[in-house]
């Protein structure tokens, strides 16, 4: 480890935001150029390289743009900044934590990981409501209840004590968070609709929810000792401002300035809105016309759901990419941090990558980091996603009878033709490149448990038998957050006028839900998280007790023993299991870095996450695909031979093999019997060299399995004995 300190520095071949620098724009023009600077390294670090979610979304700021359009009366989303529309006629949304789209997912994974439920028998329903105007307003509501906390804080304290200044900084970034959606009327929409029904249905009986005129009043005992209700007498403004030290009566006048100072284009009923939401105060309703408030609040939902619908679409693929970089990371589950995972997010579409003009500036950055001694921003893995995959035919139908599916525009995904420009570049430098096919219910584990694999196998028959046929790892099932089947949210009821005022409608067509139509990540994603995970000795260290802190985890076999058992992924199972047919055909031909979700114990313990059944690249065999260790072992063990041998001197190499004790093969030789070992029982390590020819062959034995590695050797000055 002191040679090589990683083993698993990731390049994710993915556009996340762009508008910000991608690999192309920051290699720049490599004309006549070998390697990039030391400097250039450094600056492409500094923007593209992240080594944890939350640095991801810093670094990269996923965003989606919406727009209004007049002529339609619809708001519209797109990922790229819409040109030709001035800046101030377009809102930029973050997609970050706060978002409660991708906070209501994170939700959802973290629940279903820790009951360990599968797909079939998980209450998705009762997440996916996070994002109807109810529960945005319950988010908003503990927002409230800190502020009013902290603000009753700040006023206690006298002027000037630093503890008071303290305060004062937290409100500030309170209300910063609170501002921010002044001037964003889509945010505030939940807020209205909630506004209102809480209005309209103050007095509504909880069985019927019809509301009845309101009268707030006071329990009175009459003169004859009769109990009666009195209407309660109303406060009035200028009473108000006697009490102005009460804290809500303050906090209003700070929010009520706050919103005129920062809203462009203030509106008295916006305004009313936020002090009533963040501050509302204790006086008796205002009177409304009951009809109008019932129109604008039918009005305010339908198009809250029309524009939710049309965010989630748009937002849905960038979300999934998001998802599945968490995914990576997530993998990398240790208590004691060591050799962290990391990700160099290329920012670019690979067709854009793997153009002819583009293809030799990622050459040549990956020649400056993967082919000099230095060893710390070498790229082992590379991550594809989204793989295009064609449809089966399907009959065309000349009469829709009943209605179907929407024909919509497929997602486009990335190309095999693409895909194999990408291995045949990045073989010279040994990346090993994880792929998914498009992240659908067709690819999920549900859909290969019925379909099987032979279609997944066929569209990877391109690549086998190529030289770079051992870099590239087919990844499958694809991992399913919200089946298509489930992925219904009911965002509210529409309302009626009754004779004495309002009332939530009993019909079902009153009842508005919108479809997020399935939400799926890509298996590349955990397949390169929990490969970069187990390179870690502190990783292996949680599960295992015979490991070596000076060995990373490249010869690790998770397909031995019960290695995928103890590795296991975050992932919640899915499915209750493939069946033996199924089983039988992965077996058969060993095919892929294939998850599993079976019924499985570890020391009488249920394992109730998905584990890994095979990890193979598409490198032939005699008897199936080879696994994908042996490639990575070969490359380190040919990297360790460059450093220590200096460029492959031949003295050097002579003793690299040699039965001195202080040599590097007798070192590992004893080192056997750990996990990490980088020589196993059973594995050999042997040299050839031709002197003729000046070549190295060097022939590593894994069980019984000959993997050849030829070297190009430099002659020294004389002969050393081994």
């Amino acid at each position: 480890m002191e040679i090589i300190n990683q083993t698993n520095r990731t390049m994710l071949f993915e556009e996340i935001n762009p508008e910000k620098l991608d690999l192309i724009t920051l290699v720049g023009d490599v004309k006549g150029i070998d390697s990039l600077s030391d400097e250039k390294v450094k600056e492409i670090n500094q923007y593209l390289l992240v080594k944890s979610f939350d640095e991801f979304l810093d670094k990269f700021s996923p965003t989606v743009y919406s727009f209004y359009n007049a002529a339609n009366q619809k708001v519209m989303y797109t990922l790229k900044k819409p040109e030709g529309i001035q800046d101030d006629c377009i809102s930029e949304i973050a997609i970050d934590q706060n978002n409660d789209f991708l906070k209501m997912l994170f939700t959802l994974i973290d629940t279903k990981r820790s009951q360990g439920i599968t797909n079939v028998d998980f209450k998705f329903e009762n997440l996916l409501d996070m994002i109807s105007p109810k529960k945005v307003m319950d988010d908003i509501r503990q927002v409230r209840k800190e502020i009013h906390y902290m603000y009753g804080e700040y006023e206690k304290l006298d002027d000037g004590d630093p503890k008071k200044l303290d305060t004062g900084d937290k409100l500030n970034l309170m209300f910063e968070v609170a501002s921010r959606n002044y001037n964003n009327v889509m945010a505030m929409l939940p807020l209205a609709i909630e506004d209102i029904k809480t209005r309209l249905l103050l007095g509504a009986n909880q069985e019927e929810d019809e509301s009845e005129k309101l009268q707030i009043g006071t329990l009175t005992i009459g003169e004859t000792g009769e109990l009666k209700i009195i209407e309660a007498p109303q406060n009035t403004n200028s009473e108000l401002m006697v009490i102005e030290e009460n804290s809500n009566y303050g906090l209003s006048t700070v929010f009520e300035e706050d919103y005129e100072s920062i809203t462009e284009s203030p509106s008295s009923y916006v305004k009313d809105l936020v002090v009533r939401t963040f501050s509302p105060l204790p006086t008796v309703r205002a009177e409304f016309d009951v009809e109008t408030e019932v129109q604008n609040y039918n009005t305010y939902l339908e198009f809250y759901k029309d524009a939710k619908d049309e965010f989630v679409k748009t937002v849905k693929p960038l979300v999934e990419k998001l998802l599945g970089v968490k995914m990576y990371f997530d993998q990398y589950a240790t208590k004691n941090k060591g050799m962290q995972p990391s990700l160099l997010v290329t920012n670019t579409k690979l067709d854009m990558l793997v153009k002819s003009n583009n293809i030799p500036r990622l050459s040549t950055y990956l020649n400056t980091v993967n082919s000099k001694n230095d060893f710390t921003d070498t790229v082992w893995y590379g991550i594809v996603p989204s793989l295009e995959l064609e449809a089966s035919g399907k009959m065309k139908v000349s009469r829709a009878r009943f209605k179907g599916n929407e024909k919509v525009a497929k997602q486009e995904g990335n190309t095999m033709e693409s895909l194999t420009m990408l291995l045949d570049t990045v073989k010279d430098y040994k990346v090993q490149i994880f792929f998914n096919f498009m992240a659908e219910e067709e690819t999920t584990f549900n859909g290969i448990a019925t379909a099987g694999i032979d279609r997944l196998i066929d569209k990877c028959s391109v690549l086998v038998r190529k030289e770079f046929s051992e870099f590239a790892i087919p990844c499958l099932p694809n991992f399913t957050i919200i089946p298509k089947d489930k992925s219904g949210v009911v965002i509210d009821t529409r309302m009626q006028t009754t004779e004495n005022g309002a009332k939530l409608s009993k019909e079902k067509e009153d009842i508005l839900k919108l479809w997020i139509e399935g939400v799926y990540v890509g298996a590349s994603y955990v397949a390169a998280g929990i490969v970069s995970a187990y390179q870690c000795p502190e990783y292996l260290k949680e599960s295992f007790r015979n490991v070596k802190r000076s060995y990373p985890g490249v010869r690790f076999d998770i397909e031995a023993g019960d290695n995928s058992l103890r590795a296991v992924t975050t992932m919640a199972k899915e499915i209750s299991g493939f069946t033996n047919n199924i089983k039988d055909a992965i077996n058969s031909r060993s095919f892929g870095f294939v998850f599993s979700s079976e019924n499985a114990q570890l020391q009488d313990k249920d394992i109730k996450r998905i584990t890994v059944y095979k990890a193979r690249s598409l490198a032939m065999e005699e008897d199936g695909f080879d696994s994908i260790y042996k490639t990575q072992v070969s490359t380190y063990i040919e990297r360790i031979l460059r450093f220590q041998s200096g460029d492959f001197k031949h003295e050097n190499i002579v003793r690299f093999f040699s039965n001195n004790p202080s040599s590097q093969k007798s070192k590992w030789l004893n080192d056997k019997g750990y996990v990490n070992s980088v020589i196993h029982d059973g594995d050999d390590i042997g040299y050839i060299i031709d002197e003729k020819t000046s070549l190295c062959q060097i022939d590593l034995v894994f069980n019984g399995n000959v993997k050849n590695l030829e070297v190009m050797i430099t002659k020294g000055t004389s002969a050393v004995k081994a």
